[in-house]
Formats: structure tokens, C-alpha cells, sequence
């Protein structure tokens, strides 16, 4: 039998996305439309193990929607990595009367709330990141808005380096994982495309491609490289020294995580954390929200990281050729 959830927590942990505060909204308003009371957990587990917690009610969510960042906060918290700091974790929320919480981040969120929930916490995550590496998701908070950042960016260095006839590397971020860089080259027309899961390590190639591309009359040459690769700068040195085309490197940064989120990412953000609420004021634990096959929906969360998820092969060709 579910035990009663009274009360519950929201957290958000890792790296920020736009349209956090969507998600922390809905979770907010949800529970409470469910009976249930929630405080907000500020700056991520490092902010429940010092217990920096905040009623949260309608109003305290209101205005929060179209900003981007997370009102919570967040921060890293080596001590919760530890065993010691997720039993210390799970006694604080019982001391508070905190019968569960949701977790919004990425993978290593989705840890530490899964010691949570072992040691009698109930939790639901929320894939809060922009790098789109949730392998249960087909779709990720903060994705939508940091691809059209990018893609925004991206047109304007194209705009300098055509009028200079440069070769230009755009770093985007994406930790570990492509999709930014996948997704920004499709988008932008860029020339070529580095991204971890695929990159061969031959640089030789996008120099031939370079000056292949200058032989036949293109005056400017986009690579989209992600951050997984990096060394864009370096990159450009040899690129230039090999070709004798002017190089530059921009590499776009954390603008990738801020600014006012997309339509699609504030929707879909407060359509999951009303689904966490749901489900966590339900009883439920040790879940994920996601959305795959067009619908909302929920996973095991031991279940959920150990999936994994791969490059879509058609859309990186179609990326290489188009």
C-alpha cells in the first residue's frame, strides 16, 4: 500500500535549462490542486543537506514561467555522492515532514534521488538538461530553447564569415552527447559536423572537405563541432596552417543555458511537472518522466539509467549531405 504524501519537495540539480521554472510551476500547482503542501529545496542537494528550504504556494510561482535559469537554484554536492550524505539527505526531509520529491536534472540527478528513494523517500525525476542524453526521452527540458539559441548565434558568425571568407568552428554544448551539434547542422547548412559519437579523429578529412568546397567557388566554410570534441581553437590553427584560409573559432558557451524558454520547452516542461506531481501526490516512487512515442509517460528510474541511446543514423547522414 502507497503511504500518504502530505507533504513534498522540488529540487533542481546539475546544470540548469531553460524552462525549469516551468516544470517547477506546474509541480507546485499541481500538488497543491492535489492537496498536497511542497517546499522548494534551493541550490539542488547541497541546499537539503543544509536545509535551505521555502514554502511554496500559487503566488510564489507566479511570473516565473517565461524566465530562464531555475528560481531554486542549484549547485554540485559531493557529500550527496557519498552514503553518509543520502542517509543524511533522507533523515532531513523526514525531520521536515517531507514525504517525497521531485528531482529536476539530468542522469546524475536521477542518482541521488534514486538513493532517496532507498532510503524511504519517495521520488519522481524530471529530464532537466539540455544536452537531450536522457536515454528514456525522446525530449528533454531546456533543449528546444538552447538549439534555437544556438541556431540564432550560428547565423550571425555564418554572416561574418561569408563577408570575410573564413572558415569558422562553432563550438555548441552537449557534454558527452551530439544533439545540439546534430540538430544545429541541419538547421544552419552547416558544412561539416564533429560530434563524439561518430568523430574518427581524421581532421584530414575536414581539411579536404575545406578546400574541396574553395576549389568549387564557396567563399566561407561552417563546421559545427560539439563539445564533446572541443579544441576548437586549436583546431582552427592547424585548419588554417593546412589550408591557408583564414580560421576562426567561437565557442558559444553558457549562453547555450539561459534566456527566456521556447513555447515548446515551457509546455512541455509544465506538462511533465504535472505529471510528477500527479504521481508522486498518487504514492508512486522511483519513477521518471518522460515523453517518447508522442505521449507522457513514466519509467523505473534504476530502469532509466541504464538505458542507453544512440545517434539517429538517417538524421547524422542527412546532416553530412544536405
Amino acid at each position: 500500500m502507497a503511504k500518504e504524501i502530505k507533504k513534498i519537495g522540488v529540487l533542481t540539480s546539475g546544470g540548469d535549462a531553460p524552462g525549469m521554472n516551468a516544470a517547477i510551476r506546474a509541480v507546485v500547482r499541481k500538488a497543491i490542486a492535489n492537496g498536497v503542501k511542497v517546499v522548494g529545496i534551493k541550490k539542488g542537494y547541497q541546499g537539503l543537506l543544509n536545509e535551505e528550504f521555502v514554502e511554496m504556494d500559487r503566488h510564489s510561482v507566479s511570473d516565473i514561467i517565461q524566465r530562464g535559469g531555475t528560481v531554486l537554484g542549484t549547485a554540485r554536492c559531493l557529500e550527496f555522492k557519498t552514503e553518509e550524505g543520502q542517509q543524511k539527505g533522507a533523515d532531513i526531509c523526514k525531520k521536515h515532514g517531507i514525504d517525497g520529491v521531485v528531482v529536476i536534472g539530468g542522469d546524475g540527478s536521477y542518482r541521488g534521488a534514486l538513493k532517496l528513494s532507498q532510503h524511504g523517500i519517495n521520488t519522481i525525476g524530471l529530464p532537466g538538461t539540455i544536452d537531450l542524453d536522457i536515454a528514456c526521452t525522446d525530449y528533454t527540458i531546456g533543449f528546444d530553447t538552447a538549439i534555437n539559441t544556438a541556431m540564432a548565434a550560428i547565423d550571425k558568425v555564418r554572416d561574418t564569415s561569408s563577408s570575410h571568407e573564413r572558415c569558422s568552428i562553432i563550438e555548441v554544448m552537449g557534454r558527452n552527447a551530439g544533439y545540439i551539434a546534430l540538430w544545429c547542422t541541419i538547421a544552419n547548412g552547416a558544412d561539416d559536423i564533429l560530434i563524439p559519437e561518430k568523430y574518427d579523429f581524421n581532421e584530414q578529412k575536414v581539411i579536404d572537405n575545406i578546400i574541396d568546397n574553395r576549389k568549387r567557388g564557396k567563399t566561407h566554410h561552417i563546421i559545427i563541432n560539439a563539445e564533446g570534441i572541443g579544441h576548437s581553437t586549436s583546431m582552427a590553427r592547424r585548419i588554417e596552417a593546412a589550408t591557408g584560409i583564414e580560421t576562426r573559432a567561437t565557442i558559444l558557451g553558457y549562453m547555450q543555458r539561459g534566456g527566456s524558454p521556447t513555447c515548446k520547452d515551457r509546455v512541455y516542461a509544465s506538462m511533465m511537472g504535472a505529471y510528477a506531481a500527479d504521481i508522486l501526490t498518487a504514492g508512486k516512487t522511483n519513477r521518471v518522466v518522460g515523453y517518447r512515442d508522442g505521449k507522457f509517460q513514466d519509467f523505473d528510474m534504476e530502469e532509466a539509467l541504464n538505458m542507453t541511446k544512440n545517434i539517429d543514423e538517417y538524421m547524422y547522414d542527412i546532416a553530412r549531405t544536405i
